[in-house]
């Protein structure tokens, strides 16, 4: 753990306990897996999920009272985050994708819902789930979803198109947000528990991606989807309250996620550069490489530290919406660079598809979109410049 006493971390033993169990797991059953999920295309890798669901990985972070491992604080999340995701960041991202189903039912959900929804996950062989939020006509502006919640009686009745919904080809669960009334903006917004099995709900074919193959994509599709009311999460209107609550977490997350990117970058691009040998002598030792190669772990270092403040900012309870656009801003952007700068210091090797940095140069891409572009996380950040 000689990272966490670098940055003055002062962990128990537990939780180095499970960033170590992150750790081996990554290099021993995610790494390896990488070239052949992505080359598979629109498979997620199920089996490394059920080997990580039997260690507690893929449901470590929910309440020990479903069942979870009981880690509810976000800085051990988000240490664990980053050593699955420095193993391969689209397979860290489907060990850990129930935190995000589990999130807005923690948020806005009953003790009654929380034990029927997430006690599942915390089975022996847990579900997959998904969180259908984008449209369309709807990705950054969460507010404007068209997706249609009518009451009628003791059911509301749900109509509408999602799309880009993570886990949709497996997921058994899901949890969809609709509006009341698109008049009302996000004050319409209303979040449901919605099984695959109701009737009317329909998942598209997978969509074909750039990277992070290993969580498969799709549209879903709502036809007079009939869900009873003690499905809904929190009152009508509280769901956009709910998402974003949601996203201050999610988001550092995903700086985590990066940062576990962008490390696996500079430890195989500073590997390749002490042995690969240009002019007599190996290339690390020529400035223009070895200035890259600081650049890279200046940047590590800058999204790890964000995103461990963040995280610690908010497991004490304090409002992070800039702190947590920031730890995704960051973090995105940095291994966006630290990725091509490995295929840079790999030349015509790091585009081959035999080195996987061409590979997580395609990974990093998404991170810089999901869940808010890097210039809606600029946007939140100015918005708040006023009240620091």
């Amino acid at each position: 753990m000689g990272r966490t006493v670098r940055d003055g971390l002062r962990l128990t033993a537990e939780q180095c306990q499970f960033v170590e169990l992150a750790r081996e797991f990554a290099a021993r059953e995610i790494r390896p897996r990488g070239r052949a999920v992505d080359e598979a295309d629109t498979e997620s890798p199920l089996d490394v999920w059920e080997k990580a669901s039997e260690l507690g990985l893929t449901s470590f972070m929910l309440p020990e009272k479903v069942g979870g491992g009981g880690v509810t604080d976000l800085l051990t999340q988000v240490l664990v985050q980053q050593e699955l995701c420095h193993g391969d960041i689209g397979i860290g991202n489907l060990v850990t994708s129930n935190g995000f189903f589990s999130a807005p039912v923690e948020h806005l959900g009953t003790p009654e819902q929380q034990d029927r929804f997430l006690s599942p996950l915390g089975a022996a062989c847990p579900p997959l789930t998904a969180v259908a939020v984008t449209e369309p006509g709807s990705g950054s502006d969460a507010a404007g979803i068209q997706t249609s919640a009518r009451r009628e009686g003791d059911e509301y009745v749900l109509n509408g198109q999602k799309t880009w919904i993570s886990n949709a080809p497996y997921a058994e669960l899901f949890v969809i947000f609709a509006t009341v009334d698109p008049s009302l903006r996000s004050r319409g917004v209303t979040a449901f528990v919605v099984p695959r099995s109701a009737a009317g709900l329909t998942v598209g074919p997978p969509l074909r991606k750039m990277g992070q193959r290993a969580i498969v994509n799709a549209e879903v599709f709502l036809d007079d989807v009939r869900v009873p009311v003690e499905d809904r999460l929190g009152d009508e209107g509280q769901g956009f309250a709910g998402l974003m609550r949601t996203f201050d977490a999610s988001r550092i997350l995903i700086g985590a996620a990066t940062t576990g990117l962008a490390r696996a970058a500079l430890d195989f691009a500073t590997a390749y550069a002490a042995e690969r040998v240009q002019f007599g002598v190996p290339i690390i030792r020529h400035q223009a490489v070895a200035f890259r190669l600081a650049d890279m772990a200046t940047r590590v270092d800058t999204s790890h530290l964000l995103t461990v403040r963040a995280a610690t900012l908010y497991d004490a309870g304090h409002a992070v919406a800039q702190e947590s656009a920031m730890a995704k801003l960051v973090g995105s952007e940095n291994a966006m660079w630290c990725t091509h700068a490995a295929v840079q210091t790999l030349g015509g090797n790091g585009y081959s598809r035999d080195y996987p940095v061409e590979r997580w140069m395609r990974d990093a891409k998404l991170e810089e979109i999901e869940e808010g572009t890097s210039d809606i996380q600029r946007l939140i950040i100015s918005r708040g410049l006023g009240a620091r």
